[in-house]
């Protein structure tokens, strides 16, 4: 009996840890955003890298916060397929430094108990910002990089940038709440 408790309590532990967490992107601007989103190793080495297979950007719309439930939520790599406002279909593995693969979004490797679910964590997005419902750019050099702070040996970009002008932001940090991990993208 000690034994089944330990395995289920190793695996609830896995699956309460897939991908550092739970990924919420907070679009509170003005303008959609566009980008791509990435997962990972970020013990060392960089790799395993999981990211929002190219060229399909995720989208989400202007206004679109936990405030009014338009949100972007992914709890995992496959459960976000089902219950997410902007599923991803497909994501892009990279291994090594190579070319990567493609992976449909349930693919066993990318169940939340999968070998990159228990070795990535949400880390970066690499985004642009558009007048919303067109692909006119938003003013103020609104795009860029940002990923986890202590992620810089990855990724050369800050968690936190803002326009030219200051009237806009990104940001990403992380916030822990009852044992379970949450990344944040917020735009402003």
């Amino acid at each position: 009996m000690k034994k089944v408790l330990t395995l289920l309590g190793l695996a609830a532990f896995c699956f309460g840890y897939s991908q550092g967490g739970t990924l919420i992107l907070n679009n509170y601007s003005q303008y959609d955003f566009s980008g791509f989103i990435s997962a990972n190793n970020l013990a060392g080495g960089c790799y395993p890298i999981v990211t929002t297979n190219i060229p399909d950007m995720v989208k989400v719309p202007a206004n679109s916060h936990q405030g009014n439930g338009l949100e972007l939520k992914y709890t995992n790599f496959r459960d976000q397929y089902n219950s997410s406002l902007y599923p991803i279909t497909e994501w892009h593995i990279s291994t090594s430094s190579a070319p990567g693969i493609k992976r449909q979004w349930n693919h066993a490797s990318l169940l939340p108990s999968g070998v990159f679910s228990n070795n990535t964590k949400w880390s970066t997005t690499k985004f642009v910002m558009y007048y919303p419902g067109t692909t006119n750019l938003a003013p103020d050099d609104f795009y860029g990089t940002i990923t986890i702070a202590g992620n810089s040996s990855c990724y050369n970009a800050p968690d936190y940038m803002t326009s030219t002008s200051g009237n806009n932001s990104a940001e990403i940090f992380t916030l822990v709440s009852g044992g379970t991990v949450f990344t944040y993208i917020q735009l402003y």
